[in-house]
């Protein structure tokens, strides 16, 4: 049996849902949730920076929580920095939260599978070589008319970090379907929320992509599932030598960077997660 915590690092509270969903199915494992929110946000950072910044955050956090497998609950630290860490951390198994696109590519009907994302992961061009990755397995069939068509929110990212909570209904619907309206014209009947972020706006997203009113009609893809699935894959290695002992009661904890004083926003979301709060010290 192995106890040590499973780390999610995410740069806000995009990861959230990732790990929520995680604690859910393995409710034995013990989880530390990392809020870098001292270089947040991530996406319009150089990819040299971000995996600077990831490299001194995870081996402060070996040496203090000792972590049995780091996700990268963020997309733009796995497309700019996840080969990096599992290079300078070889013992660590990591685990990266990447765009869906090849089921979207697969479910696509007009050859436009939207992205929608930050700019780092919009740019990087891992989103093109899954889609030549996909035609090389599939022999190239019906694929090879496929295009992205990635657009970048950081905008988005900033309102679900700072004003989700105080928003009402109607202002969330208005901000999505403005992204959905680009989609459209744009021809995509795919999208690929690109940004962890962007799943506390799931089912706003999925209402307004769903409209019979408005065409195409717009199928949303995320990498939720895929991504417990494939933590859950590496604590089952090795006969399940990393899995916690299943009696115990797990203490989860809410990792943060920065200078205080800490806003009380952070503090209610350790309340409602039932996780401890800590301050990192970077020093």
């Amino acid at each position: 049996m192995d106890n040590r915590p499973v780390l999610f690092i995410d740069s806000g509270i995009g990861g959230l849902p990732y790990c929520k969903d995680f604690i859910n199915k393995n409710p034995q494992e013990e989880v530390c949730y990392l809020a870098d929110r001292k270089n947040f946000p991530y996406g319009p950072r150089g990819k040299e920076e971000l995996i600077s910044i990831l490299i001194s955050l995870t081996e402060k956090l070996k040496e203090t929580i000792d972590p049995k497998i780091i996700v990268l609950a963020c997309n733009t630290a796995t497309v700019s920095a996840l080969d990096p860490l599992r290079s300078h951390f070889p013992e660590i198994p990591f685990v990266g939260t990447v765009p869906a696109i090849k089921p979207a590519i697969k479910a696509c009907e007009t050859g436009k599978v939207g992205v929608l994302g930050t700019a780092r992961t919009i740019e990087d061009p891992y989103n093109q070589h899954i889609v030549q990755e996909y035609m090389a397995n599939s022999g190239g069939k019906a694929v090879n008319q496929c295009e992205i068509l990635g657009i970048a929110a950081p905008e988005l990212v900033k309102f679900i970090e700072q004003r989700l909570e105080k928003s009402d209904e109607n202002e969330k619907k208005e901000i999505v379907k403005k992204y959905i309206d680009m989609f459209r014209a744009g021809g995509a009947d795919t999208l690929v929320l690109g940004c962890t972020h962007f799943l506390f706006l799931l089912e706003e997203f999925k209402r307004e992509a769903s409209n019979p009113a408005q065409t195409p009609v717009i199928n949303i893809f995320d990498s939720l599932d895929g991504i417990t699935r494939r933590i859950e894959y590496l604590l089952d290695e090795k006969e399940g030598t990393l899995r916690a002992d299943k009696n115990r009661k797990p203490v989860h904890r809410l990792l943060l960077t920065g200078i205080e004083p800490l806003e009380s926003s952070w503090q209610n979301r350790a309340r409602t997660l039932d996780f401890t709060l800590c301050m990192v010290d970077e020093q």
